[in-house]
């Protein structure tokens, strides 16, 4: 059983706040819409889980973000977009990379990735997206959004995320979460923040086994026990207290006329030499993977749309 499916919680004093998800269904779709190797499927998986968690922040109807982890390591880019409904996709130029893991046995995504930027862009219904680009710091991905939300937005903030994979390539589990300070937080509150940061269990291995025992039981209160085991502990004062449940999970929103779109925006100029040259053109989500056919009728159309939006506007 993989579960997507996310909760937020605040602790007693309300000086933390808490987004903890659950996404092994998202990154096992992604993993097979890609055919990604081991190595990628930590990556994405990683950055799937953060810009999914980043979504649900948002808290409004229809703002979306976007994060892009760019580097000079082989898998050179990932990037993922999620709304505030939890809805998640992504993709990475390279799917099959592979490297050796670090010394510790654990998979080399910081190296992966290399060196680069994090750029996040926030869509929230403004005449520009807000756009905000940080260095990467490990390629970690948890780390480097812990950097972003320092940087950028000048919020203590600290992120987790943990992806197991089997060895059949699949995905067992998939989690994380995003613990952000609120203004004017009580002064111990920062100091047991820190302290039960340092005896965090393995995400992904609580998610595998509560997802074991989750058949037949109500998602709510699995999201709860999650909640409590990640932070046991806590002093009284600032033990949490589960806030909302949300969805969160793959969806690749591409269609014909995001599609169409795209071609318009080649200009009649190119749509014509396609005409001329292939009479046909195929464009594929890189999200996704669909494939969009387009024939010399489709075509001819979109060069005459082309040709008067170009009128309009002169």
């Amino acid at each position: 059983m993989r579960i997507d499916k996310a909760i937020s919680a605040i602790d007693h004093s309300a000086s933390f706040r808490i987004y903890l998800a659950m996404t092994s269904g998202m990154v096992q779709t992604a993993h097979e819409l890609h055919h990604t190797a081991p190595l990628a499927t930590h990556l994405l998986g990683r950055a799937l889980t953060g810009t999914g968690l980043m979504g649900i922040m948002l808290g409004e109807p229809d703002f979306k973000v976007t994060l892009q982890f760019k580097g000079d390591g082989p898998a050179q880019q990932v990037l993922c977009t999620a709304g505030s409904d939890g809805s998640t996709k992504g993709y990475i130029v390279d799917p099959l990379i592979d490297m050796p893991p670090k010394g510790n046995g654990a998979p080399n995504v910081g190296g992966a990735i290399g060196r680069g930027t994090l750029t996040c862009i926030r869509d929230t219904g403004l005449r520009e997206p807000y756009v905000g680009t940080v260095n990467l710091v490990s390629g970690e991905i948890a780390e480097d959004i812990t950097s972003y939300f320092a940087e950028s937005e000048q919020r203590a903030t600290s992120v987790d995320l943990g992806v197991k994979v089997g060895e059949d390539g699949n995905v067992i589990a998939a989690g994380g979460f995003i613990l952000q300070m609120l203004p004017n937080p009580d002064e111990d509150a920062i100091t047991a923040f820190e302290e039960i940061l340092k005896k965090l269990p393995s995400i992904a291995e609580v998610v595998d086994r509560l997802q074991k025992e989750a058949e037949g039981r109500d998602l709510e209160d699995v999201m709860k026990e999650y909640l409590a085991e990640m932070f046991a502990g806590l002093p009284a004062d600032f033990e949490v207290e589960p806030l909302d449940l949300y969805d969160i999970g793959w969806n690749c929103d591409c269609s014909m006329e995001r599609l169409e779109s795209v071609v318009l925006s080649l200009g009649s100029k190119q749509i014509r030499e396609i005409l001329d040259e292939d009479h046909e053109a195929e464009l594929v989500c890189q999200f996704c993977g669909k494939k969009y056919h387009f024939d010399e009728d489709h075509l001819t159309r979109l060069l005459h749309e082309s040709i008067r939006n170009r009128v309009r506007i002169q």
